[in-house]
Order: C-alpha cells, then sequence, then structure tokens
C-alpha cells in the first residue's frame, strides 16, 4: 500500500500510521507467555505463575512495549517505503476515531533537506603560504636554551633586570587590609617575562637584595581573582635574592643533550626546521580549510532540520557541562546552560556538516585507505616511535573516524580550491604561529 506523506512545513511531514489491534494483542500474549515461563512471584513456583496472574501484573507494561515496537516498525517501514531521510526522531501521537480493529498514530517528523551548492567557479578563497625562515628557527633556538637556562647570584649591588630571577617576600593590602592571595615568602619570578602583573614587575625592576618598597597595584576588571578585580592594592615588596641567567651556547652539547641523533648544530639545526615546517603544513591546512568552508557555506542553500540542531546543541552543552567538571566545579553535570548559547554554533556545524556530505557524495570525496595512512604516517612522524603511534590510531574505530574526518575536509577543501578563485596570500611565520592574518 502507498504511504501517504504530508508536508507541514519545510522539512516538516507527518505519516498516519494504521495497526491492527489483532497483531498487537496477539504478540502482547506472546511475549506474556513467554514471561510466564521465567516469572518469579510470592507464592507460586517459577513458571507455574497462572497466565490471569501474569496478565494483570504485567500486562499493561508489556503491551505499551510491544505497542511502541510495533508504531516504531511501522514508520521505519513507511519511511523507508516514501523514500525518506528523517532527521532526528518522530513525534508520535495516537489518533481518535480510527477504523473498527485498528489503531491510528500520526507521525510528524523532519527530513534532511536538499542542499544545493551553488557554481563554486564563483566563490572567492583566499589561500594562505608561509616559510620557516632562519629567523625562526633562530627564535625556538632561543626557546630551547631559556629552557635550560642556569642561575647564579648576583652581586649584592646589582640592579634587578630583565631576565634575572629574583626572590621576594611580598605583602598587598586593600583599605588597609590583607586579602587572600596577597602575601607570600620567598617568591620566585622571571623579571620581564610577564610571569607577574606589569605594575609589580615595573616596582622590581631596578631593585637591588635587601630593599623594600610600598607601590600601588591595580587589579584589572578582568582579573581571575574576582575578590579584588578593578580594585587597587598597596603592596609592600623586598627583594631577598637576585640571579642573573646564563644560556647554554649553541653548540654541539646542546645538540646531544636535546636528544638530536646527528649531535651537532646544523643537525639540531635541521631538526627543528623539520618540526617548525610540519607544524606550519598543519597550522595552513586548517587556515585554508577554514577559509574553503566559508566559501563553501557562502554558495549552499538548505533547510535546516531542528531536530539536527538541537541534538548537536545537546552535544555542545554536555562538552560545556564536562569542561566545567575538569575546572572542578560542583553538580558540574546538573548545571543549567541555556539553549542559545550554543545555538548558533550548533546551526553553523549542522549546516556545514550536510553541506559537506552533499559535496562528498555528489564527487567521491571519500577519504581512501592510502589517504588515512599517509595522514597517521604523517602525525606519527614527530614521535619517538612512530610504528606505536600509527597502531594507536589503527587500534581503535574511533580515533580512525577522527582521521577519516580530517583527510575528507582536506580532499573537500582541495575539491574547492580546484574550482574557485583562489587569491594566494603569503603571511609571515610570526603572523602564521600568532593567529594575524586569520580571515573573518
Amino acid at each position: 500500500m502507498a504511504v501517504t506523506v504530508e508536508t507541514l512545513e519545510k522539512l516538516e511531514r507527518k505519516i498516519t500510521l494504521s495497526l491492527p489491534l489483532s497483531a498487537i494483542q496477539s504478540e502482547v500474549e506472546t511475549r506474556l507467555k513467554r514471561l510466564a515461563r521465567t516469572v518469579k512471584m510470592d507464592g507460586f513456583r517459577p513458571g507455574k505463575v497462572p497466565m490471569n496472574v501474569v496478565s494483570q501484573r504485567y500486562g499493561y507494561s508489556v503491551q505499551y512495549e510491544v505497542l511502541n515496537d510495533k508504531v516504531g516498525e511501522a514508520f521505519a517501514n513507511a519511511a523507508n517505503e516514501a523514500k525518506l531521510r528523517v532527521a532526528g526522531q518522530p513525534r508520535i501521537t495516537e489518533k481518535d476515531g480510527a477504523p473498527e480493529g485498528e489503531v491510528t498514530f500520526d507521525a510528524v517528523f523532519e527530513v534532511f533537506p536538499e542542499v544545493k551548492i551553488g557554481d563554486l567557479a564563483e566563490a572567492e578563497v583566499e589561500k594562505l603560504s608561509a616559510e620557516v625562515t632562519d629567523s625562526a628557527i633562530d627564535k625556538t633556538l632561543d626557546i630551547l636554551r631559556k629552557q635550560r637556562r642556569s642561575f647564579a647570584q648576583r652581586a649584592l649591588e646589582a640592579a634587578a633586570q630583565d631576565g634575572d630571577r629574583v626572590t621576594v617576600d611580598f605583602e598587598g593590602k586593600i583599605d588597609g587590609e590583607p586579602f587572600a592571595g596577597g602575601k607570600a615568602e620567598d617568591f620566585q619570578f622571571l623579571v620581564g617575562e610577564g610571569q607577574m602583573l606589569k605594575e609589580f614587575e615595573d616596582a622590581v625592576r631596578g631593585m637591588k637584595s635587601g630593599e623594600s618598597k610600598t607601590f600601588p597595584l591595580a587589579f584589572p576588571a578582568e582579573y581571575h581573582g574576582k575578590d579584588v578585580a578593578g580594585k587597587t592594592a598597596d603592596f609592600l615588596v623586598t627583594v631577598k635574592k637576585i640571579e642573573s641567567a646564563h644560556l647554554p651556547e649553541v653548540n654541539d652539547a646542546l645538540a646531544k643533550s636535546l636528544g638530536i641523533a646527528d649531535a651537532t648544530v646544523d643537525g639540531l639545526r635541521s631538526d627543528i626546521r623539520k618540526n617548525l615546517e610540519r607544524e606550519v603544513k598543519f597550522r595552513l591546512l586548517a587556515r585554508n580549510k577554514a577559509a574553503v568552508m566559508e566559501a563553501l557555506l557562502s554558495k549552499a542553500e538548505l533547510d535546516l532540520p531542528n531536530a539536527s540542531v538541537q541534538s548537536e546543541i545537546e552535544r555542545l552543552k554536555e562538552g560545556a557541562r564536562a569542561d566545567l567538571k575538569q575546572r572542578g566545579m560542583k553538580d558540574a553535570d546538573k548545571a543549567e546552560i541555556p539553549d542559545d548559547i550554543f545555538r548558533a554554533q550548533a546551526e553553523r556545524r549542522v549546516r556545514l556538516g550536510l553541506v559537506v556530505a552533499e559535496l562528498v557524495r555528489a564527487n567521491n570525496l571519500q577519504a581512501k585507505p592510502e589517504q588515512l595512512k599517509a595522514h597517521i604516517d604523517e602525525l606519527a612522524a614527530s614521535y619517538e616511535k612512530p610504528e606505536d603511534v600509527v597502531r594507536w590510531y589503527f587500534g581503535d574505530r574511533q580515533r580512525l573516524a577522527e582521521v577519516e574526518a580530517v583527510v575528507i575536509e582536506t580532499n573537500v577543501a582541495d575539491f574547492v580550491l580546484g574550482k574557485a578563485k583562489v587569491t594566494d596570500k603569503a603571511v609571515s611565520f610570526d603572523e602564521l604561529m600568532s593567529g594575524a592574518g586569520q580571515q573573518a
């Protein structure tokens, strides 16, 4: 029998389902008989409970279960017969006035939309490129040297300067009253590296061992300590020790200490270049993919299924609750989070997912096995034992699916870039690493 599908609004559809009461009753009786063989009740031996007692105790719940199963099965068959791609779960309500011997239900649901992608030749994409320069390698070397610096105490008459490590005692008061976290003894920090608020660093810079100073410090309004944010405190600081930093020289010994296979300066620089080039490649891929996705969305027309958006909102809320729990928030899993906080993000994700899926389907852009292997090999290359990392990825379906999604995105990006109006833009290594020059 042909299924009648009624269009309600945009993606919303309705199907009326009719079920014969005889089929429902027959299935209820079958399940009650099966239940009677194992049910345990006071006063009866197992398997010897009379059917009328079993029916009285369990009849309603079994009938409810059968009805759910039969309606679900009827809906699945009807949707399949009508060749509908159902989004989310249907809302099913019983109808009055059914013909004798039947029970009827209305199933209201959404379908996935038709996705129309315009002419990609008209899409505009700015494609970034960047190179690893000698300057970038020098900066990375400086960071590695700082991580391995040593300190030596300076003369008593020496003043604290940028790069020095100072040991201080301090106490802060607001309106003459001490506050939590405002006092410390033998506290160490590096001058000029942003470890302390600017006013604190400015006060200590130029002081000598044994000196004390009182100075005002205005806490920023967005300061993490809510009790003092936006307030001004008076601090008394005493410098107890000043140590100057000594950086290791760039030589073969440094290369050896870093575990470089070719323990020479050239080997060290080559290793840094290789790692930076890998990082640059992944960052450029991410940036250019983002630009492609924006261009793709600008050329796509589709309605969004509310069920899919709501499902994505719930996923985002669960992620937010998990994050709050990790930060130590009590009862984070019960936190009330309004849907509207995540609605725009959820709508964008659903829209992008549907558009990408349509482009992949229409142009055969699925991830091929050799692409998955090549991507995983590249991810594993920076580890000490790449083969273990490769096994780790291939040993878990979820991890493999995440890689598959990345490869599909890359295929989509390459496909769009091959058709769109592409403007090449070179950015510096520093711009790429800092996020400057990113597309809006």
